[in-house]
């Protein structure tokens, strides 16, 4: 594994390596690395000869200042897991640089960029959080420009910003392929996040509630309609104290904050599941636990 802190070595290293004729991956991150980041920087390895993995908080996408100052910063132990990544992957290779810049090294100047996205930011968590996907778009654009990779990988747990990326890509005209890749849950069900770091033990056990309500709605789909759909899975999780007292010691609850079942192309919100006939349909969630605002998805 590479370091690198500046944009011109980043630059000066990619460019070497594209003169080589080879190809280059990038993985956007902002750290705390877990299982579903090594998951996408796994599969960007199979896809190309060089994996760019960025490890940079990104502050102009925080709507909320201390959320942004509770974001997990691991870059040590972050990098330790990607060079151990590597070492599985091509032993004795450098084939993943790792860019771990300041905020001063991507944003040198005040940032004037504004992107904006339509009914597709018009939904979930974007009245939740403004702003919030210009500033994605922002740092992945930057990103783009510094790397100018072949492909970019992101997960599908962040199912909104996934089509945010997509719909930047044809704003901006770049040739770049974007792959989806899996949500990767812990063994009991829980989707990994790097603010699951921030959960407390009695939070953390009761947090696989989330998928298992999920998983419940898919299956409730093939009888039930939309809204009763979501009336149901928003009852559930926000009664959840109150029906499992004992596993929700010290007034613990679940708080969510919406449920949607959209078009999983358009994210519009459907009425019928035959308004979703062709493009299918996605339940998005978020919810608050303990303090950490947790977001999760299911196909149905």
């Amino acid at each position: 594994m590479q370091k690198f802190t500046t944009v011109a070595s980043l630059k000066q290293a990619v460019a070497n390596a594209k003169s080589e004729g080879k190809t280059v991956g990038l993985v956007p991150t902002m750290g705390a690395l877990h299982e579903g980041h090594l998951s996408l920087i796994r599969k960007a390895k199979e896809q190309n000869d060089i994996v760019v993995v960025s490890l940079f908080v990104n502050p102009i996408q925080f709507n909320n200042k201390e959320d942004l100052a509770k974001y997990p910063r691991t870059v040590d132990a972050d990098c330790e897991k990607i060079e151990k990544l590597e070492n599985e992957l091509q032993p004795g290779s450098n084939v993943i640089f790792a860019f771990i810049p300041s905020v001063e090294e991507m944003y040198p100047e005040p940032v004037k960029d504004e992107y904006h996205f339509g009914p597709l930011e018009e939904v979930m968590e974007g009245p939740q959080r403004p702003g919030h996907f210009s500033g994605v778009a922002v740092v992945v654009r930057r990103l783009f420009d510094i790397v100018e990779p072949k492909r970019a990988y992101f997960g599908e747990k962040d199912y909104q910003q996934l089509a945010i990326i997509r719909n930047l890509i044809e704003q901006i005209k770049y040739p770049i392929e974007i792959v989806a890749c899996p949500i990767v849950r812990a063994d009991d069900g829980l989707a990994l996040s790097s603010r699951n770091m921030r959960l407390s033990p009695e939070a953390r056990a009761i947090a696989p509630a989330i998928n298992a309500t999920l998983e419940q709605a898919a299956e409730m789909a093939e009888c039930e309609d939309v809204d009763d759909v979501k009336e149901w899975v928003m009852d559930t999780l926000g009664s959840f104290h109150e029906v499992n007292a004992e596993q929700c010691p010290n007034g613990l609850k679940f708080e969510p904050e919406y449920f949607e079942i959209v078009n999983a192309k358009t994210l519009q919100p459907i009425e019928n599941w035959e308004d979703a006939a062709e493009d299918g349909a996605v339940g998005c969630i978020a919810v608050w636990l303990d303090g950490v605002r947790l977001i999760d998805v299911v196909k149905f």
